[in-house]
């Protein structure tokens, strides 16, 4: 049973203006409290009444949670004025608020309300600033009525203010008329909150918009997964599953829905398969390009390749093999070529001497990967700066959308004659659609990447398909150099890659296997490593800095969040000099490694050596909290340990601990040392690939805590889940038509 309090706020600690989040001195005719919630436009005076519980927060005591409100206002003159002068009254300052209550007394909202032009009797109000009053009043009516409404729906304050934004008047007649439609107009509401609103309004079961939010949701769930499409009757039974339904019912919904273009229908490698339109379209976008920019011709180079590549040799010391040199001639000579191949392999020393004969030639390249700390790696190994391709593209928001668009485009393509892409097995369909629709014809495209790595976040298998259609030439690199072969790190990632168990703890080398049997024993012995052991062992090395920790799972007490928490509590202790700040169930302190977890290409910093400015924090970005402001409700990250960039704390949701991350998001990085717990993990993810993954991270030692028979069992497991991805069929086709037209 929640608790009702009636009374005003008298002091706002903190209001966040986007979703409305506060945190308000709350006063009643009796007591005094903090309340927390989703308040939309708090302000010192408004009145409320507010149901809820009292909360007892680890750092900040007792709080009254708001779990609904409604506003009201004020009878008494000393009131009205408050709320007048409060902000919610579009230009009404304090002396226009005091000058209004002094001459319409305890009548002045309903004057507002009822007869506006009366305003204008009060000196300094024209009829401009009388209309602007009178439409002030009626927008926060007619908000305070709508959070009223919804709150019956199970619809809170912060997604009121979502819609609102949205639909603004229309607001009920929109959610009356169709509840999933909030699904994808509002960012936020899922189809199961939808649905949840749908069955307090007494929506059908088998209503036709539920049918096909339910639809969209199972395709859109199974993306997020990696697939770009479902089988028919897959879709149509995980849907049924969903919604409670039969499979029939959803399978009759599906041609309306393809008649309409929300969905494809399409019979791909002899099975009927649905894509969602954005993906359909994208798949044939990709395979639409790519066929255009490898059948382009060339802007040619400054020599033969065989004298180029030698000139580079003799400049560089560096000398290729023969495969070497086939892959950097074929990438020269073709629109696009791929170069595949593991550790120690040469990628770096081949992306190195083809930019050096492109330059040479005259020829404007352009160098990128999915990830800053990808392209930030590139930049370190090759010298030539490399940007993330979203920045590549010009990624921008555009407000009259209200979404992200790349400002690169086929209308306004990327002015570059080479175009090398490293780390590709992170690209998914969406980024290398935007990726080859802003190349033009004649613009060679080179991508590289390590096929046998985990596969990307997002929806699609590009680098994979690719390879597998045949359609585009690849080189794939498989001979260890010499240098590399002095690595056991190398060498064990090529022995798990191919099925075989990793020679571990050989003396003076580089690759480690801890055997520790109990996870806690497993736990205890990591921050054991991190602490004292390998900054003994190593010289020079920084227990925060060079250290990582990686994990194949989020939760549990060897995943990525308590491996967190245990860490911070051993490398960054509490102490007196050292600010904290609590997000949710989230503690920052100064002195934490934390890792921006989404690209935010408007995050200014600064750097503080050169003194230059500039724009952008990346996925994946690593850095160390340097001073939390509770008096400015700001948070100051430290990247690269020059570029400072500054979070109010209403951004720190985009931040993460990270004394520990997961082998995906560790995915383009690399680390001097990496820690990894070998144990039980779900099947799916203790898997070869990832372990591979996983071990090609560090540089300078591998060090595996765990059971061997573990270890062992994640190097037979080369269960790959299937990814429904039609990029590969779509080009084996082109390719089959490609030689049908040459024979006849």
């Amino acid at each position: 049973m929640l608790e009702e309090k009636q009374g005003s706020i008298v002091e706002i600690i903190f209001h966040n203006s986007e979703n409305g989040y506060t945190v308000a001195i709350f006063e009643t005719e009796t007591e005094a409290f903090t309340a927390v919630g989703n308040l939309p436009g708090a302000a010192v005076g408004r009145n409320y009444v507010v149901r809820g519980e009292f909360i007892i927060h680890p750092t900040y005591g007792e709080q009254f949670s708001i779990k609904e409100f409604e506003e009201t206002l004020p009878s008494t003159k000393d009131g009205i004025r408050e709320f007048l002068s409060s902000g919610a009254m579009k230009g009404i300052g304090r002396k226009t608020a005091a000058a209004i209550v002094s001459h319409f007394g305890t009548d002045t909202l309903r004057v507002i309300e009822e007869e506006p032009e009366r305003l204008t009797e009060i000196p300094g109000i024209g009829k401009k600033t009388a209309d602007k009053i009178v439409e002030s009043f009626a927008s926060h009516r007619e908000f305070a009525n709508i959070v009223l409404y919804l709150q019956q729906y199970g619809i809170g304050a912060g997604y009121a203010m979502k819609l609102y934004q949205v639909y603004e008047g229309d607001t009920i007649k929109a959610v009356e008329e169709n509840p999933y439609r909030l699904v994808e107009d509002v960012f936020g509401i899922g189809f199961r909150k939808a649905d949840k609103i749908a069955a307090k309004m007494g929506v059908a079961p088998d209503d036709e918009f539920r049918i096909k939010s339910g639809v969209k949701f199972t395709l859109s769930y199974f993306a997020g997964e990696g697939n770009t499409f479902l089988p028919r009757g897959m879709l149509c039974e995980k849907t049924g599953q969903l919604l409670e339904l039969p499979t029939e019912v959803i399978d009759d919904e599906l041609t309306s829905m393809a008649f309409e273009g929300e969905i494809h229908i399409e019979n791909l490698e002899n099975r009927n398969v649905v894509f969602l339109e954005a993906y359909y379209m994208a798949e044939q976008n990709v395979c639409k390009c790519l066929a255009s920019i490898n059948s382009a011709r060339l802007k040619p180079i400054s020599g033969s390749v065989e004298s180029l590549i030698s000139r580079t040799e003799a400049a560089t010391g560096i000398y290729l093999s023969e495969n070497q040199k086939h892959a950097v001639t074929t990438s020269l000579n073709m629109g696009v070529s791929v170069i595949t191949g593991g550790p120690g392999t040469g990628k770096t020393t081949i992306i190195n001497t083809i930019i050096n004969i492109l330059e040479e030639s005259g020829l404007k390249t352009a160098i990128a990967a999915p990830t800053g700390r990808a392209a930030k790696r590139i930049t370190e190994t090759s010298g030539h700066y490399a940007s993330t391709i979203h920045r590549l593209l010009e990624y921008y928001f555009s407000e009259s959308e209200n979404m992200m668009r790349f400002g690169k485009t086929k209308e306004d393509p990327l002015d570059y004659d080479a175009v090398i892409v490293d780390e590709a097995s992170m690209i998914d369909l969406m980024l290398m659609n935007g990726l080859v629709s802003a190349i033009r014809p004649g613009t060679r495209l080179i991508i590289v990447g390590d096929a046998d790595q985990l596969p990307s976040v997002g929806a699609g298998n590009v680098l994979r398909d690719i390879i597998d259609s045949e359609f585009i030439y690849c080189t794939k690199l498989t001979e260890i150099f010499r240098q590399a072969k002095e690595s056991m790190i190398v060498v064990n990632a090529h022995r798990i890659n191919s099925g075989e168990y990793p020679d571990c703890n050989a003396k003076g080398k580089d690759f480690f296997l801890l055997r520790r049997n109990g996870e806690k024993e497993m736990l205890e012995t990591i921050k054991e490593l991190c602490l004292t052991r390998l900054p003994g062992y190593y010289e020079g090395v920084s227990p925060t800095a060079d250290i990582q920790i990686l994990t194949p799972v989020r939760k549990g007490l060897l995943g990525s969040m308590n491996l967190n928490r245990e860490l911070q509590q051993v490398m960054n202790p509490p102490a007196d000099d050292l600010e904290e700040k609590q997000i949710g169930d989230r503690l920052f302190r100064e002195g934490d490694k934390v890792m921006q977890i989404r690209n935010n290409y408007q995050m200014t910093w600064k750097n503080v050596e050169d003194f230059t400015e500039g724009e952008g924090v990346f996925n994946g970005d690593v850095g160390f909290i340097r001073k939390i402001d509770k008096e400015f409700n700001e948070m100051t990250v430290v990247y690269d340990e020059t570029r400072y960039a500054t979070y109010h704390f209403n951004q720190l949701d985009e931040l993460e601990l990270a004394y520990a991350i997961t082998v995906h998001k560790s995915q383009g990085s690399e680390f001097p040392i990496v820690v990894m717990p070998v144990s039980w993990f779900p099947p799916m993810l203790a898997t070869r690939n990832l372990l591979y993954t996983g071990v090609t991270r560090g540089k300078k030692a591998v060090v595996l805590v765990g059971s061997e028979n573990k270890l062992n069992a994640m190097v037979d497991n080369d269960r790959i889940r299937e990814r429904y991805s039609g990029l590969g069929a779509r080009l084996k086709k082109m390719l089959s038509l490609e030689s049908d037209m040459g024979r006849i």
